[in-house]
């Protein structure tokens, strides 16, 4: 590995980090880990070469407070930075601070992530590259009323108008009547102001019942690029994702293979540097692009298992000045992979569960992947994300991936705290579900249902 990544700062924590941790020691290449004074038990602070507290439990005052974070990359004499997912993964302020104090961002240049970060400018990049969207405004939904009156009839109603800031399931609201329009977009403008500094909204169709495929794609940032398939992230609850599964069932196969080639064609053209994810809302056939995301995952590992590249390694190597490894030839989807959040919650009210883990038992068995930062007595933060862990299963076909799934959802021990594991026990028995295909909305209708 170049001079560029001898020493890597992980600017994240929990499973993420020891994620990067695990493929910058395969590549020899040195780590600094840094944490939040709520953080000081995290497994991979004893495995990384140093460590720098960057402030208390408050990510604000520390895995969001850049200043903290480059003073301990200046400290270390770490070369490079990995932001993980999260915090200031999407970060464009936070990748040109990176690279102006001498160091290599783990990512896509600033101006890609500002490009891709703001919804009507992703859209004009994905409609000039040939990506499929959804028909809307095509950009800003103008103020005047009488202008975005007729863009929402010549829509056609439902319609969602979205910040163009928003993200993670925020900044949105579907205008079902022609009368609500108005009122609607003055409201979203204002919480987008609020929310995410950028008070831009536009309009969409809204789709009543499509899945959320996406298509992981690798990129150097040199003229080529790659796709690694697509996977389903149909189960959600309140636009979070929960089980995730790869390759996305029964879509139609021309449709697939177009959407990957324009994938690769955007990311070449948009000169994207790393990995990244295009996201759509699928139905009848048709994929619809919502957004891309400009980092790695939490659902990564689905991915890494059909196809047998490492996605975190690659990412190095790219950030390295290397071009890619492998070219579009050298994938192949073999097989089927499911992947199910864990998370420090109540499996029923959803509310976060922190303590103390009085015992941990990873699942095993052939097909079978654990990225967990858990283990016997430790304490789990009220501060942070509630991921605790994702159980990966492979097989050589679907069946198989959710039977070995099975088996280990009903392995696993996370005593002392609650968890979602019961909610994953049961989808990975329900019908709807085990038949594939579900939407987006499946899984809060079974909720509701159950209430």
């Amino acid at each position: 590995m170049s001079a560029k990544l001898e020493k890597v700062l992980i600017a994240n924590r929990g499973e993420i980090a020891l994620r990067i941790l695990r493929a910058c020691k395969e590549l020899g290449i040195k780590t600094v880990a840094v944490y939040s004074k709520a953080d000081k038990d995290l497994m991979h602070l004893g495995l990384a070469d140093e460590s720098v507290c960057i402030g208390p439990a408050s990510a604000a005052q520390s895995y969001l407070h850049i200043p903290s974070i480059i003073a301990a990359a200046e400290v270390t004499g770490a070369t490079a930075i990995h932001p993980g997912y999260g915090f200031l993964a999407e970060n464009a302020d936070f990748a040109e601070q990176v690279e102006k104090s001498g160091f290599a961002f783990i990512g896509p240049k600033a101006d890609t992530i500002r490009l891709m970060g703001d919804k009507v400018s992703a859209k004009d990049a994905m409609i000039k590259a040939g990506v499929p969207t959804v028909p809307g405004s095509d950009g800003p939904l103008p103020e005047d009323e009488e202008t975005a009156l007729a863009i929402g009839r010549q829509v056609g109603y439902p319609v969602i108008i979205k910040a163009a800031g928003g993200g993670g399931g925020r900044g949105m609201r579907v205008v079902h009547k022609e009368e609500d329009l108005i009122s609607s977009a003055k409201l979203t403008r204002s919480e987008a102001g609020a929310a995410f500094g950028n008070p831009m909204v536009y309009l969409e169709k809204f789709l009543t019942n499509p899945r959320h495929v996406e298509v992981q794609v690798l990129s150097d940032g040199q003229g080529h690029a790659i796709h690694l398939g697509d996977r389903d992230c149909s189960l959600q609850r309140r636009h979070q994702k929960v089980l995730e599964e790869a390759p996305a069932p029964g879509i139609d196969e021309k449709a697939r293979q177009e959407v990957f080639d324009r994938c690769v064609r955007a990311c070449i053209e948009i000169g994207y540097r790393g990995a990244g994810t295009f996201e759509f809302l699928y139905e009848n056939g048709h994929f619809y692009f919502i957004e891309m995301n400009t980092r790695v995952q939490v659902e990564h590992p689905v991915s890494e298992m059909v196809t047998g590249i490492d996605i975190v390694k690659e990412m190095l190597s790219i950030a390295a000045g290397n071009k890619l490894s492998y070219t579009q030839e050298d994938v192949v989807i073999r097989g089927h992979a499911l992947e199910c959040r864990i998370n420090a919650e109540d499996p029923k009210k959803f509310i976060p569960s922190p303590g103390t883990v009085k015992h941990f038992h990873a699942p095993g068995g052939n097909g079978v992947r654990v990225d967990s930062h858990l283990y016997s007595g430790y304490a789990v933060p009220p501060n942070y994300d509630s991921l605790i862990g994702k159980l990966i299963t492979y097989g050589k076909d679907r069946d198989e991936a959710m039977a070995r799934m099975r088996n280990a959802l009903d392995e696993i021990v996370v005593d002392g705290i609650k968890t979602n594991i019961p909610l994953h026990r049961d989808l990975v028995r329900d019908e709807g579900f085990c038949k594939g295909g579900v939407n987006i909305h499946y899984l809060e209708h079974k909720l509701a249902s159950q209430e």
